[in-house]
């Protein structure tokens, strides 16, 4: 293993200690276990998450033209029906 140095919030040292206390596993054993479902997840390649949103633009009409504008209110209305 490779020793390495972080720096934690304050409230994200004191939410690995009670985790730590809770499951009897050391802090840093939390860390390594965070940091490869990070690295397993793919969420750490931001410029593919670019690609892909962008990928969608102008993909979809709509007669309504103010979307950009009004769309929470659009979205309320469409979660209430």
């Amino acid at each position: 293993m490779i020793r390495t140095q972080i720096q934690l919030t304050e409230e994200q040292a004191q939410k690995l200690r009670e985790l730590s206390a809770a499951g009897r596993e050391s802090m840093a054993a939390l860390i390594r276990k965070a940091v490869d479902q990070f690295l397993v997840s793919g969420i750490s390649d931001r410029s593919a998450l670019y690609r892909q949103a962008g990928s969608v633009v102008g993909k979809y009409k709509s007669a309504t033209s103010d979307i950009s504008i009004h769309h929470d209110r659009y979205l309320e209305e469409a979660f209430e029906s």
